[in-house]
């Protein structure tokens, strides 16, 4: 089987296993007067100079062979029906062999004017990136950073010296914002700093309690590091690391996001945007296009009532919704001296 097909395959598969999940371990103050209405809540935001109409996105997944390509076809369908932006998985695929190219492509095809992430892993060449960002014809580069992933896995890479520089290069060369992405293995406020440093115009945390790309390469492998399948740290504890720069960089969260809930909580700790790719995956290949496309348009509604309940009208205003850590998560934040200066009224 294709790598790029059994990532999917196993993907799927390690979903119907939820384990805990961080989200559930924060909780907003809720308060008596909201003096807000459903009708006048803007979904809107503004990532890495990008006007984006909701503040949540299909993030990147797949590509690089004929059933990538059915499944990056319907999902660009999906965000063309919701008018969500969208990235692609990593092209890098497309790069190797150019009959790949077509199924990423297709992304493009069906969102002529929409919004398109082309995605590439961070040491890839300024010729690579920028075959990448053609391909696709990107409004934006996404650069993974991955390396628990490759050591992982049996084909992976083992040499990693030179990724800071490199993209240092690109920031340079590149004439599209870019964005450092993790891959579910989240980020701490050392590496958020580095990115900071790197001048990129955003990062995704991609934490931990999503697809877990360390077991699924363990599954791939015949020597598997099974006690390595827990690495990192969470989207939550990533969005708490990453505090003392909210007002620095554009911060994406995605990594575990189950539902509206998750994507405020996640905007209340300084997200610009949403990244979402499992629980959209898993939806259209269970249930399908149309059945997905549902359940996007009644996040949004709910969306619009979870802010009415908090009192916010915008993102920028949920950054004001008080909110409370349990003990565990609490713990560990100060352990790693993080900073709740942007967290009203915080445990």
């Amino acid at each position: 089987m294709n790598r790029k097909d059994e990532h999917v395959k196993y993907a799927m598969d390690t979903k119907k296993s939820k384990g805990a999940n961080d989200f559930d371990k924060i909780r907003f103050i809720h308060h008596g007067f909201s003096e807000q209405s459903v009708s006048e809540i803007d979904l809107s935001t503004h990532l890495m100079g990008i006007q984006f109409d909701t503040f949540f996105y299909i993030n990147a997944m797949t590509g690089g062979s004929e059933w990538t390509a059915n499944i990056n076809r319907d999902l660009a369908t999906i965000a063309s029906r919701t008018n969500l932006a969208m990235a692609t998985g990593s092209l890098s695929a497309a790069i190797k062999d150019s009959t790949f190219a077509p199924s990423f492509r297709v992304v493009r095809d069906i969102l002529p004017q929409g919004i398109v992430f082309a995605n590439m892993q961070a040491s890839a060449s300024y010729t690579n990136a920028q075959k990448a960002i053609d391909i696709v014809k990107a409004n934006a580069l996404q650069l993974h950073i991955n390396h628990p992933q490759e050591l992982l896995m049996p084909e992976g890479d083992r040499d990693f010296k030179g990724w800071i520089e490199n993209v240092a290069e690109l920031v340079k060369k590149i004439k599209l914002p870019i964005m450092i992405k993790e891959v579910g293995f989240g980020m701490s406020k050392e590496t958020i700093e580095q990115c900071v440093n790197l001048s990129v115009a955003a990062i995704d945390i991609s934490g931990r309690g999503g697809t877990n790309f360390a077991l699924i390469e363990n599954i791939r492998s015949i020597y598997p590091m099974s006690y390595m399948d827990d690495w990192g740290q969470s989207t939550v504890l990533s969005l708490l690391e990453a505090q003392d720069f909210v007002d620095k960089i554009d911060i994406v969260a995605s990594g575990g996001i189950r539902h509206p809930l998750d994507m405020i909580k996640s905007l209340a700790l300084g997200a610009k945007a949403v990244g979402i790719s499992g629980t959209i995956l898993h939806s259209l290949l269970e249930v399908g296009i149309d059945a997905t496309v549902d359940m996007i348009e009644r996040w949004k509604m709910e969306c619009t009532y979870i802010m009415t309940a908090l009192g916010a009208k915008n993102i920028q205003e949920l950054r004001r919704c008080a909110m409370i850590f349990d003990d565990s998560l609490y713990s560990v934040a100060m352990q790693r001296n993080l900073s709740f200066e942007h967290i009203p009224l915080r445990r």
